[in-house]
This record gives structure tokens, sequence and C-alpha cells, in this order.
């Protein structure tokens, strides 16, 4: 019998991962309007109904996407040594994020970028204060140590730059120079040059560097 039940229940998980996983996919292609629920769990491979049993609504599969994203986030690894290292690590955890959970960051900028899903991702972030907060925190204790006169403002365009810069990979793809942009950024803060290149399949730079979104459609599935 308990193995009965431990079997379900991985059942059970297996369905609720393959939502989500539906639902980041096609938020990401088609935006939260136009990713019905019959189409996620169509893609999901399960019966509708098990939407509903797992997240009990379409506002509250939107919620877990987001809340993925966040668990993404704050999974990326709190490097030690010295401010310069840190600050290296930082830059290297959020761009290999990047390029591994590309999927989920175009669902969560479709999110941010609506005003009818806008709600949603305010709610999450209020979910994760605490952890946010923490990571601010020793970002900002960072910048500190580095000798940085506004440390607060130095870990605000610390963030900026960045989510911009994940911004504009989901956007434009493969054109987008994802490895020359994070050298750029260790030159920026006069950190030494990285040894090795992001452990990501990145397609070559492109010799005239022109940004074309048609890099980063997706096949109609």
């Amino acid at each position: 019998m308990a193995q009965s039940d431990e079997r379900n229940r991985q059942v059970r998980e297996r369905a609720r991962e393959n939502i989500l996983l539906s639902a980041i996919e096609l938020f990401g292609e088609k935006g939260v309007s136009g990713a019905s629920i019959a189409e996620i769990t169509r893609r999901a491979g399960v019966a509708q109904g098990l939407a509903n049993y797992h997240f009990g609504g379409k506002d509250q599969l939107v919620g877990a996407v987001i809340d993925k994203w966040f668990e993404v986030l704050f999974a990326i690894p709190q490097w030690t040594g010295s401010p310069d290292d840190m600050l290296a690590g930082i830059i290297d955890g959020v761009l290999r994020a990047t390029g591994f959970a590309l999927p989920l960051q175009r669902a969560v900028l479709a999110i941010q970028q609506q005003p009818d899903t806008h709600r949603l991702f305010a709610e999450s972030e209020q979910r994760f204060r605490e952890q946010a907060a923490a990571a601010e925190d020793i970002v900002r204790g960072m910048f500190r140590d580095r000798g940085a006169v506004d440390p607060a403002l130095e870990e605000v365009m610390l963030r900026s730059t960045l989510e911009g810069i994940v911004i504009k990979y989901a956007v434009y793809g493969d054109s987008f120079p994802l490895e020359d942009a994070r050298r750029w950024m260790y030159r920026l803060y006069e950190l030494r040059e990285p040894e090795e290149p992001l452990p990501l399949d990145l397609a070559p730079r492109d010799d005239e560097l022109r940004l074309r979104a048609i890099r980063a459609v997706r096949p109609v599935r």
C-alpha cells in the first residue's frame, strides 16, 4: 500500500511539473492571454481537470510560473571570497541562468509587461520578499567592501543592467552577444578577465553585431 501511495504521489508530481513546464513554454510563446488552460494541458499530455486540481485556476498557474522564476533566481550560488570574486560570480550566475532557463525568462518577461498580470508578479515578489531583501543586502555589502559611495544604488544598477541583458537575450536570441556582454560587465567593474567562456551553447557572434528579433522566433508547435 505504501509503495502504491508513493507511486501515485510521483505520478501527481510529474503531472504538475509537466503542466508548469508547458505553461512556461506557452506563456513565453503567446503571452498569458493567448495561452488557454486547454492548450497548456494538451501540450503537457494530461487531462484539463488536473490544472485546476494542482493550481486552482489560471491566475494561480501564472503565480506558480513566477514563483519558479524566483526559485531559479535565488538558487544562484552565493559566492564567497573577495568582493571582486563575489561580483564576478553574481554576473556569471545570472547569465548562466539566463541561458539555461530562457523559456522561463521569456514567460516572466511576458507576465511583467502586461498590466493585467503585473499584479500577479507583485504578489509573487511579496512572497519572496525576505529572500529578496537578504540577497540585496549581500550585494550591497559587497559593494560597500569595494568602496562604493552609494552601495544601495550600485546594487540597483547592477540588477538593472543584468535584467536588461536578460531581456535583450530573450527578445533577440542568438543575435545578442551574451558572452561579449559578460566580458563588457567585467570591464565595467574592473574585474579580471574571465579565463573561460560561459558553459552555454551560444551561437558565434555576428561580425556586424546587429540585433534581430527573427533570431529568437520559436517555431509554432
